[in-house]
């Protein structure tokens, strides 16, 4: 990514912190705990699942796929180099609960590496049954 989209995006990353991160940490970590508190079932909260539609639908969702592990795989990434994910880190590790802001942008470990040795080295049948529920923000089956 060039450097004027790059710095675009970094611009819409920042607003979306202010509009969407900062303003709902607590509210996620109140929904996650109540969710904790409630049953054993695993889910996401609901304040998770809006600001991840939202980052989606920004073109902010798995920006730490670099150029390359996405060219290998046939799949959409963030279009950008490892060093300009590192600014996009950088920017999310400003929220308090940097596991929020993270999977709102479905940037969160173990997840990303996970898909980056499968981006590069799956198989079709892996990418299909692995890596896209992951590059979705699904879990796998």
């Amino acid at each position: 990514m060039d450097h004027a989209a790059f710095e675009a995006l970094q611009a819409k990353l920042w607003k979306f912190m202010e509009e969407h991160v900062y303003p709902n940490e607590q509210k996620f970590l109140l929904q996650q705990r109540e969710i904790g508190e409630a049953s054993n079932e695993w889910y996401n909260p609901p304040i998770l699942v809006q600001c991840k539609a939202e980052a989606k639908s920004q073109g902010l969702w798995n920006l730490f796929l670099p150029v390359d592990s996405a060219e290998v795989a046939g799949r959409a990434g963030g279009g950008l180099t490892n060093l300009q994910y590192a600014d996009v880190c950088e920017i999310l590790g400003t929220s308090n609960h940097i596991e929020f802001a993270a999977q709102c942008c479905n940037c969160t470990s173990p997840d990303t590496g996970n898909m980056e040795v499968l981006a590069r080295f799956g198989t079709e049948e892996q990418k299909r049954q692995w890596l896209e529920p992951l590059l979705a923000g699904d879990r796998p089956p």
